[in-house]
């Protein structure tokens, strides 16, 4: 795609969400007086990283878990401080489905298969690049050597009832319309799930924090979604689409202007913000620092129903890193897959922000630290934090500019 086309695309996307050749002509600068820059402004590295470490009080935060349930509570409290008004969803976690018998004469992979909801060889579209490192799921506790985290991750979870929490921004001349911002809470491989997918859920609730500031305002509802069991083969989000997708645009009571479920204009989720490194090196090893040319990543599945909107809004969103992002730029990519998003994609236009391409980087190994017992807070540095903070602020100019973000002054 030409950069002139996906300017074209850019402007068709602020179109369709109502805003106008106002904002769809704006210039790559934001003027010096524009309420998104300030918005944007108000995100802070050590606000995003503290609630990062605080998250990871609960270790891997492993779905059907007490520590689990601790973190959601944990989760709605801070959210209900931000003064965001908070619901919960509830639903079942059915048992895993039995492992398929092994073919009589096993294909070599360059990966082996992975859990439920993540990532699979060929799963998506991507395919693998370059030199490729082993990935899988830690599942021995004897691997995380801090006997105090081994400890706390130890009780592992049941098939059962589960919760998962959110809150809403209502919108004031739109509360009918909404956008659904989203990071999945709970992971898995023994030690503090930082990356995936504190990362995300600190970066979800540091948006909520800020848009929910006395004296913002915004046209179009927000929802902020924190799911659960996406290890579990993103039940959480399917069962919110579930049992969200039929009630959108239902005014209850009739004539009130409140909307309990708002029609979705598009998802947008959050799932390992902070390491990129680069591919392994030949001898399988990775790079201890952030790779030079590291960037954000904002991906849309080719294949779902709603693909051309979900590019444009891919685009829209990478022209706000343009725009409001202080240090790392984005790149778009057409691979979405086993994430949040994947539920919605064929009712809305969805995207996923993470720190590399889920099938063809982070399924190559590119992320030594993905399910295993150093997915800890200790491991990542600055740099890492930063990326992290740069997708939030991609995140925040986008969906500023489209949900119709107004300042008192």
């Amino acid at each position: 795609m030409t950069l002139q086309a996906g300017r074209r695309l850019v402007a068709w996307v602020a179109l369709i969400a109502g805003l106008g050749a106002a904002v769809a002509g704006q210039q790559v600068s934001p003027s010096p007086d524009d309420p998104v820059k300030t918005l944007v402004g108000r995100l802070d590295l050590e606000r995003y990283k503290a609630t990062i470490k605080s998250l990871t009080q609960f270790g891997d935060r492993r779905h059907g878990t007490a520590r689990n349930r601790t973190a959601v509570d944990w989760i709605e409290a801070q959210l209900k401080s931000y003064g965001c008004a908070t619901e919960r969803l509830t639903y079942e976690q059915p048992p895993p489905a039995p492992a398929p018998a092994p073919a009589a004469s096993p294909v070599p992979r360059p990966n082996p298969v992975i859990a439920s909801g993540e990532i699979r060889s060929g799963v998506g579209g991507s395919r693998y690049r370059g030199t490729t490192r082993p990935t899988g799921v830690n599942n021995d506790p004897n691997a995380q050597p801090t006997a105090a985290l081994r400890a706390l991750n130890t009780e592992q979870g049941a098939p059962g009832p589960r919760e998962q929490v959110y809150c809403t921004k209502i919108g004031v001349t739109n509360p009918d319309e909404m956008y659904i911002v989203g990071a999945h809470m709970d992971g898995i491989g023994w030690g503090e799930a930082a990356n995936d997918n504190a990362s995300g859920t600190a970066l979800v609730m540091e948006l909520a924090r800020i848009l929910n500031t006395p004296g913002v305002q915004t046209a179009r509802s927000i929802r902020f979604a924190l799911w659960n069991s996406e290890e579990g083969g993103l039940n959480g989000a399917r069962a919110y689409v579930e049992q969200r997708a039929g009630l959108q645009g239902r005014e209850n009571p009739v004539g009130s202007r409140r909307y309990p479920e708002p029609r979705w204009i598009a998802m947008i989720q959050h799932d390992m913000m902070l390491w990129d490194h680069g591919m392994p090196r030949a001898d399988g090893t990775l790079s201890p620092e952030q790779r030079p040319e590291a960037d954000v990543n904002i991906e849309f599945q080719s294949t779902a129903e709603r693909a051309d909107e979900a590019m444009s809004l891919a685009f829209f969103f990478r022209d706000a890193n343009e725009k409001y992002a202080s240090d790392y730029p984005a790149a778009v990519g057409s691979h979405m897959t086993n994430t949040d998003s994947t539920p919605f994609m064929d009712f809305v236009p969805a995207i996923s922000l993470r720190e590399n391409e889920r099938g063809m980087h982070t399924g190559a190994g590119w992320n030594p630290h993905w399910h295993q017992p150093t997915d800890l807070y200790a491991t990542f540095s600055d740099k890492d934090f930063l990326l992290g903070l740069n997708a939030a602020q991609t995140t925040l100019g986008a969906v500023a500019q489209l949900a119709g973000i107004t300042l008192a002054r």
